[in-house]
């Protein structure tokens, strides 16, 4: 008479292969991390210096770029100042904050900002902030 040890080789394999999974996960890293700063690129300008430090970014923002040139962007598309104040009006009505980021090249004339500052005022901005990078300083 045959004893039967109990185990049966025909059961199921309880493992998943996480090999493919990985790669895909890698490719996908990869990809990210390629596009990411393409993404976060906007009208280059020579930005202004300050010692403030960075306020954190909750929300997406609405961003008003000038240009040394004189030319204004609303994110990456070119806006010509006649089409700024019902654009910009036409925007906030479907928005609850009531705020606008100004980017300025620091060779802009003071006067052409303040002209924009009022321009935002009249289309119904409540809120503007100047946008500047962090001032280096160097260390004897």
């Amino acid at each position: 008479m045959a004893m039967s040890s109990g185990s049966r080789d025909d059961s199921a394999m309880a493992e998943i292969n996480v090999t493919p999974l990985v790669d895909v996960m890698l490719v996908l890293l990869i990809i990210f991390m390629v596009t990411a700063p393409a993404l976060l690129r906007g009208v280059p300008v020579n930005l202004p210096e300050t010692r403030a430090t960075q306020l954190p970014r909750e929300k997406k923002s609405l961003i008003l770029t000038v240009t040394s040139g004189g030319k204004i962007y609303l994110g990456e598309t070119e806006l010509p100042r006649t089409d700024l104040k019902p654009k910009i009006s036409a925007i906030l009505a479907e928005r609850e904050d009531k705020e606008v980021y100004v980017r300025s090249d620091r060779r802009v004339p003071y006067g052409d900002v303040v002209k924009l500052l009022g321009d935002l005022k009249a289309a119904g901005v409540d809120k503007v902030g100047l946008v500047t990078q962090e001032e280096k300083i160097e260390r004897p």
